[in-house]
């Protein structure tokens, strides 16, 4: 039997949907990412009225009599004042003492309105292959353009274990309607495909109790159930967790940079895994024209330097450029080391910067871009997309005697997507 929230299990047998009002229907359904991804799920979603919120999952079957051997959890529920006034209702369903790599399928609601019946896969508890899609920044015209991004990406990593936000998956941190956007623009993908966030600077806003401060979204929390085993105060913005022989690191660029340091280091002390990848906002060696993040770059990079970090994902700069960097070294050419990337999802552009044209061997401007990464014991690879499917960048690292990355361009042999002028 499953664990329940709380440790309290709710009565009764799995019913047929009852739709008694829109108010009460699951909207925003989002397949988090866990702590542990082979043994637990959590599933967050949006009501428009109080109910009881409840979650029900069992191991997935072709007859669909599997519903009969549902379990049912109690869910977690907040109220969530939106900027016209009105209150709506957060949820968040947490099923655990699953079995790695088994296909499960879940419904979230209650009595009163309930979701479809949704299939995810567990992940291994031991090493194994896996894939995952990686965005930069979606931010503005979410539904309109961004929703191309995401669903291109899905036709071509339909199996995906999980898709990785590198920041600013909307504009404006408190905006009600461009959250709904990016809901609708992957619509029951973000149910079935589990989601790894960190926030950027768009998910701050002004603190509404100071207006001299700026807090994190009061969107984020509810709906972005990520794990909460990072520094305390910063819960679902810092976090790691383990995926089949990786460690995978969120970390929150926007806040207490020097106490998140000392934090990735420990955790990097204690990394068993072989491969390592990192994802914040805020670009260690910038892409964009007049921007450096030289805060992020002192405390962060000599970290991820040293413990041989193969990937670090971001965002913010609104154009395409990987850098590899050995230990002490910074050559354009450079053969082994961390890749530092840099990626956009959507419309809003910015132009290159010098350094990056003269620092980065691929780099682009004004072109949506999505990312498979392909992680085996062996290697990571790595593929840069358009939205209108062509492969744009492409490499791989595999391991050497001492651990170090091997860095192998894949890249195709078009010209940089540069605007002249």
């Amino acid at each position: 039997m499953l664990a329940i929230l709380a440790g309290m299990a709710v009565s009764g047998s799995v019913t047929s949907a009852q739709t008694t009002g829109a108010e009460f229907r699951p909207v925003r359904v989002l397949l988090n990412i866990t702590d542990d991804p082979a043994r637990k799920a959590v599933v967050s979603w949006r009501t428009e009225a109080a109910t009881e919120a409840k979650g029900q999952i069992a191991i997935a079957s072709a007859d669909p009599r599997f519903v009969k051997d549902a379990a049912t959890v109690a869910a977690e529920s907040v109220p969530v004042t939106v900027p016209n006034g009105r209150t709506v209702y957060y949820a968040a369903a947490r099923f655990k003492d699953l079995k790695p790599n088994t296909q499960y399928a879940y419904r979230v609601g209650s009595d009163k309105g309930w979701s479809e019946w949704v299939h995810f896969t567990t992940a291994s508890d031991r090493p194994a292959p896996f894939n995952f899609v990686y965005f930069g920044d979606a931010q503005n015209d979410i539904k309109s353009l961004w929703s191309r991004a995401v669903r291109r990406a899905f036709r071509d990593l339909p199996y995906a274990n999980f898709f990785l936000h590198a920041g600013d998956l909307i504009n404006t941190a408190n905006s009600d309607n461009e959250w709904e956007e990016w809901f609708e623009a992957g619509g029951w993908i973000h149910g079935a495909i589990p989601c790894v966030a960190s926030p950027g600077n768009h998910e701050y806003g002004r603190d509404p109790q100071d207006n001299t401060k700026r807090s994190l979204s009061a969107f984020w929390r509810p709906q972005f159930v990520m794990p909460e085993n990072g520094l305390p105060g910063l819960e679902r913005t810092n976090y790691f967790f383990d995926y089949q022989g990786a460690r995978i690191i969120s970390l929150d660029s926007n806040v207490r940079i020097d106490e998140q340091a000392k934090w990735l280091e420990r955790n990097l002390q204690n990394n068993p895994n072989r491969w390592t990848i990192v994802t914040f906002h805020h670009p260690v060696y910038s892409t964009a024209k007049g921007r450096d993040n030289k805060a992020v770059r002192d405390a962060w990079q000599p970290i991820l330097q040293k413990y041989r970090v193969a990937l670090v994902l971001q965002g913010h700069d609104h154009t395409y450029g990987r850098r590899n960097v050995p230990t002490g070294v910074t050559a354009r050419d450079a053969k082994s080391g961390t890749v530092y990337v840099v990626s956009v999802s959507g419309p809003k552009m910015y132009r290159l910067g010098d350094e990056a044209t003269t620092t980065m061997p691929r780099v682009a401007e004004y072109t949506q871009l999505y990312q498979l990464i392909r992680v085996s014991e062996r290697s990571v690879k790595f593929e840069a997309y358009t939205v209108t499917g062509e492969l744009y960048d492409a490499f791989e690292l595999t391991k050497g005697k001492g651990g170090e990355n091997i860095f192998r361009d894949r890249s195709p042999k078009s010209p940089n997507r540069i605007e002249k002028g």
